[in-house]
């Protein structure tokens, strides 16, 4: 009966650190392979168990791998950190690579496909563009106040109102800033075309995805947040509840307990970044109806009475949702939580210094 073999993997773009372990804790053959002779090697041996880090292009070699039959385990790169001892090498990176894959506590990485990785790419090709385009609006609003044009914030405020003034001869704006500043508004609007492209384009792909249309059913959930938890998310039924998943996206309470003394903390902010940005954009949104609405649901008074809006009713001590994986629009932790939030005890107003006395 043949051992199972586990193979560690230290990819780059052109060479790969490959460990072959047939026994926990011991590594039997070490090579080092260019990028074309790593698929031909994986193809000659057994089929086992290909461990790698989750970094890039791990996610297309990963499908690779699969088509030869092997299974494919991703891990984070922060959690292999820890076992690489001694120097960084890429040799010391592969035998790591195969110590953590032992330890149970460390969940794998789903391998992305295609149309997961299209949405992904769309995602950071949008969000690069709004950063880019608000530091180049910032930098022509700037740059125009210290020349005494006060212009107000907004961009459908900032390009009308600059192109009024560079087409204005008696502007008092210099001959030498015109065409720099034409050439950056044109920039800024190209940007925002591409912007508006790139929406398109989700709204293309979300038309053929049926769990976006099904993610946008949940209040404060609209095309952006649906199709990046599809493309970042993948499937949620590998999370146990909403507090684990609500976890993942480092919603909950960071906690610094011993003993009989627990403490919680504001949320770990441990996740996704950008998809814990969409979540709370969203539920901002569905708040800010809400307060404006004469009537409610139950969820909508659930989170008026938690955020501490207009609303008579009492606070639930659960919330008022059944799904147990579903991201609600007030956030997974609050909405999993089995207690009500403890109110923040006013601060006592402290007392006034009593004036010094000038002596002549």
């Amino acid at each position: 009966m043949e051992k199972h073999i586990v193979v560690g993997v230290d990819i780059a773009k052109a060479v790969f650190e490959v460990a072959v372990s047939k026994e926990p804790g011991r590594v039997a053959d070490k090579r080092r392979l260019s990028r074309g002779a790593f698929l031909a090697f994986l193809a000659q041996i057994p089929r086992g168990t290909v461990v790698m880090e989750a970094c890039g292009s791990a996610h297309y070699w990963g499908r690779k791998i699969r088509e030869l039959g092997h299974e494919v385990v991703l891990l984070p790169p922060h959690r292999v950190r820890p076992y690489v001892t001694r120097n960084k090498t890429d040799r010391m990176d592969a035998k790591g690579i195969l110590e953590a894959y032992r330890n149970a506590d460390i969940h794998p990485v789903p391998v992305k496909s295609v149309s997961q990785q299209v949405l992904v790419c769309l995602h950071r090709f949008r969000s690069g563009w709004i950063s880019s385009r608000t530091a180049q609006v910032n930098t022509l609003r700037g740059l125009l106040r210290e020349l005494g044009f006060v212009i107000p914030e907004g961009i459908e405020k900032v390009l009308p109102q600059v192109r009024v003034i560079i087409e204005d001869a008696d502007s008092g704006i210099p001959e030498g800033l015109r065409a720099v500043l034409a050439t950056a508004c044109d920039e800024i609007q190209a940007l925002g075309e591409s912007i508006r492209m790139t929406e398109l384009q989700l709204e293309a792909v979300a038309e053929q995805t049926p769990l976006v249309e099904r993610l946008q059913s949940i209040p404060g959930i609209g095309l952006m947040t649906s199709t990046a938890l599809v493309a970042f998310i993948g499937d949620v039924e590998r999370f146990p509840s909403g507090r684990h998943f609500a976890s993942y996206l480092g919603l909950t309470p960071r906690e610094y307990s011993s003993g009989l003394k627990r403490r919680l903390g504001r949320i770990s902010k441990r996740g996704d970044s950008y998809i814990r940005m969409l979540l709370i954009h969203g539920a901002r949104s569905v708040l800010c109806h809400a307060k404006k609405a004469k009537e409610h649901d139950r969820l909508r008074t659930w989170a008026l009475a938690s955020s501490g809006g207009s609303s008579t009713t009492r606070l639930p001590s659960h919330s008022p949702t059944s799904s147990p994986v579903s991201p609600g629009p007030s956030g997974s932790a609050g909405a999993t939580s089995s207690h009500a939030p403890t109110p923040l005890r006013e601060p006592e107003p402290r007392k006034a210094l009593p004036t010094p006395e000038l002596h002549e």
